[in-house]
């Protein structure tokens, strides 16, 4: 999944770096492109690496208003025309923004397995990524999230909305989904194969 989302990334001619970030000891072998490094700084929890990744980039020479887009792997069906909207809309935003999907599914909350009640989906969107921040605005928030061991923080737009901003929403596409669930990798292999014939 990793190489497939690098794959992706690698057509999108305005990213100067891609940095994969790993868990210590991982065996993951670095990308063939000249762009991508990867960093064994990877944590317990997904901002705790995303934390370290910001700070490996600091640490390389990144500045802190460069912009970064944050991708998780498992979304490996991301294009790069959807990264490419993502960068222009975000461009000139003071906050950044994230792809997400407007919720299209009735939802319901749950008490004991049971519908407890049907809550209004309107106002209401399915983040995804990659999401874009500047880099010490996104390393700032995270860190101060981490002061309570990133209660709450469930994505990079969730710590920059903690500093009190409103990340901008970039419609995404279906098809970029979290491979999660079993049924999800042979989805994800018919999209792969699609746009390969």
């Amino acid at each position: 999944m990793v190489l497939h989302t690098l794959h992706a990334l690698a057509g999108v001619a305005r990213i100067s770096r891609c940095l994969v970030v790993v868990a210590p000891g991982d065996a993951f072998a670095d990308a063939d492109d000249a762009r991508t490094s990867v960093a064994q700084c990877g944590g317990a929890t997904r901002a705790e690496s995303v934390l370290n990744g910001l700070n490996c980039l600091l640490e390389l020479g990144a500045l802190a208003d460069d912009w970064v887009l944050v991708h998780d792997a498992a979304r490996c069906l991301v294009t790069a025309a959807q990264v490419e909207a993502l960068m222009q809309a975000c461009e000139n935003d003071a906050v950044g923004g994230l792809l997400a999907l407007p919720l299209p599914d009735t939802l319901k909350c749950e008490t004991a397995g049971r519908v407890a009640a049907t809550l209004d989906r309107s106002g209401k969107w399915l983040a995804q990524t990659p999401q874009m921040f500047r880099v010490g605005a996104l390393a700032g928030a995270l860190q101060s999230a981490a002061r309570d061991g990133f209660a709450g923080i469930t994505d990079e737009s969730s710590a920059m909305e903690a500093m009190g901003l409103q990340p901008l929403l970039v419609r995404g596409s279906a098809q970029n989904f979290k491979v999660t669930y079993p049924e999800d990798f042979a989805l994800a292999e018919a999209i792969l194969r699609s746009r390969t014939s």
